[in-house]
């Protein structure tokens, strides 16, 4: 081979060669890269079935509230209380929650279908004020507590009361009286800038056009204030936990064909047909 040729073949080998080191180590620096990518930039996991979040809807808005939590309290007016036996002095309020695929939704100027539920001959009806949290925290103070309500609605905690008494009398946990599928009934969530605050104002649910339950938010045992403040002491609250404040005296039983017609003042009505 000419030296010419010796020459060109020994250049091409130095190219040929360093093109190999440069495109070698750019693999492996991507390699690295790769490895080093943290695991939230990789792909996220993916459910194995889906699982759609439970929504209230706003009235006159497009947005909807997304609940985390539902709390509800007991035996939250003295009359009521007596008539499950509890003594109505201010005792330390006690809590219960709900899940939240218990919801149903009743839209106002409708009268909803409300299914009979299962294992029950002894059905209650409860109407309570809804306070919805926007916000929370923890050891929250009774004056600092409605900033974090965003709205509020009509809602019932319907019960399986013979259910409920049953557990109750065996000292067990009764939340199968408390806790099934369309157990918290309610409206559309009223924000408190456009409502303000309850404190004050008339409470009742009708049966068939008859008042059974008809009381004022003022006779809560435990203010919706002091109900966030007590609950934050055991939870850290946070934004899309709702609260049932508690129910007034005369609850009692309803049956298929029963229309039940709840109103707070301030509030649109709400209404269902046991069916």
């Amino acid at each position: 081979m000419e030296a010419n040729q010796k020459e060109k073949w020994s250049t091409l080998v130095q190219v040929f060669d360093r093109r190999t080191i440069l495109a070698t180590g750019a693999a492996a620096l991507a390699g690295a890269a790769v490895e080093a990518r943290p695991a939230a930039a990789q792909a996220a996991p993916k459910p194995i079935f889906p699982h759609e979040p439970v929504t209230i809807p706003i009235a006159g808005e497009s947005e909807v509230f997304p609940v985390r939590r539902i709390y509800c309290i007991g035996r939250n007016y003295a009359a009521h209380a007596i008539e499950r036996g509890s003594d109505p002095t201010r005792e330390p309020p006690f809590f219960f929650q709900k899940p939240t695929d218990a919801i149903q939704n009743v839209a106002i100027g409708t009268v909803a279908d409300h299914p009979y539920p299962s294992l029950t001959k002894n059905y209650h009806h409860e109407v309570e004020l809804v306070a919805a949290l926007k916000s929370g925290g923890s050891n929250i103070p009774p004056e600092k507590a409605l900033d974090h309500v965003y709205g509020y609605t009509v809602g019932l905690d319907m019960t399986r009361r013979d259910l409920q008494n049953e557990m109750a009398a065996m000292k067990k946990p009764w939340e199968i009286g408390k806790s099934f599928d369309h157990a918290a009934v309610l409206g559309p969530i009223h924000p408190a800038s456009k409502t303000g605050h309850f404190t004050k104002g008339a409470i009742s649910l009708a049966v068939n056009g008859k008042v059974r339950q008809d009381a004022d938010l003022d006779k809560m045992i435990w203010s919706v204030a002091e109900q966030i403040s007590k609950l934050s002491e055991a939870f850290e609250l946070k934004a899309g936990d709702i609260i049932y404040s508690g129910t007034p005296a005369n609850v009692g039983p309803v049956v298929k064909g029963d229309v039940l017609l709840c109103k707070i003042e301030g509030l649109p009505d709400m209404s269902i047909k046991i069916v």
